[in-house]
């Protein structure tokens, strides 16, 4: 998929960029950065441990977007993306190896699943995020789809999964209706919930909830990537919304933010 990027910046260089992987070079360098993070900053257990990269058999169906810094030449941010066709190809959304997703999946209209999303350490509270979502936000607009779908992953605390005590930070507008509640098919066992409130919402569920997404019940606990990860459903709207009253602002981050066709 081509891209061109519109500059915001004064400065003859860029600093940030976000595109798709479009070489076999950029996606490893991805799934290096995703390494990085779910195995060596999280804990995960990786079949692919020895490579050094985080793979698996969704990848080659997905789209690779990422965050590129161009002074450093490097990947900054990355997340994963999987269409409703693509998803179709490959017989499932990696969503539904967790849920039960058969309610939400009955709504009219194209799901968008996104996941393995990453920022890298050193640049964690900059514009990372922001011009992935925007990007993510014009990919979705361009693909028409409907729905965004993921996980979110909750990291144990010093105590354990504070799963309850993030729960209690909910708002009432966030948690969906019965009818889209979803059953994750390896329950959080009790006695790794905690109800201490040690870190509050993780800053990626944050940013959904944010934008308007719904939980939709309770967490599947992901045993080989040492996290609860909580399932969100987010009308494309509401994305399309926010993001044209909060990242179009973005401009005065003065970065670069890639526009798809």
């Amino acid at each position: 998929m081509k891209h061109t990027e519109t500059d915001t910046s004064t400065q003859s260089v860029k600093k940030l960029s976000c595109f798709l992987a479009d070489s076999e070079d950029l996606v490893k360098e991805a799934q290096a950065l995703r390494y990085r993070i779910f195995a060596k900053e999280m804990g995960a257990r990786l079949k692919t441990e020895s490579e050094g990269l985080d793979y698996d058999e969704i990848d080659e169906y997905c789209d690779h977007l990422i965050v590129y810094d161009n002074i450093h030449r490097k990947i900054v941010g990355y997340t994963r993306l999987l269409g409703q066709d693509q998803a179709r190809r490959l017989g499932r959304f990696y969503s539904q190896e967790e849920f039960e997703l058969d309610q939400v999946l009955a709504l009219p209209g194209r799901f968008l699943e996104i996941g393995r999303t990453c920022v890298d350490p050193d640049y964690r509270g900059s514009a990372v995020l922001t011009t992935l979502w925007s990007a993510l936000a014009q990919y979705a607009s361009a693909g028409r789809f409907d729905y965004l779908l993921g996980c979110a992953s909750i990291t144990p605390g010093p105590s354990g999964y504070a799963v309850d005590a993030v729960y209690r930070h909910f708002d009432a507008r966030n948690m969906a209706p019965p009818g889209l509640q979803v059953k994750p098919t390896v329950p959080v066992p009790e006695e790794l919930r905690c109800g201490r409130d040690e870190s509050g919402i993780p800053p990626l569920l944050k940013a959904y909830l944010r934008f308007g997404a719904l939980v939709c019940g309770e967490p599947y606990w992901d045993k080989d990537f040492n996290c609860m990860d909580v399932f969100i459903l987010l009308p494309l709207e509401q994305l399309q919304e926010r993001y044209s009253k909060h990242y179009l602002r973005g401009a005065q981050t003065k970065e670069a933010v890639s526009v798809f066709a």
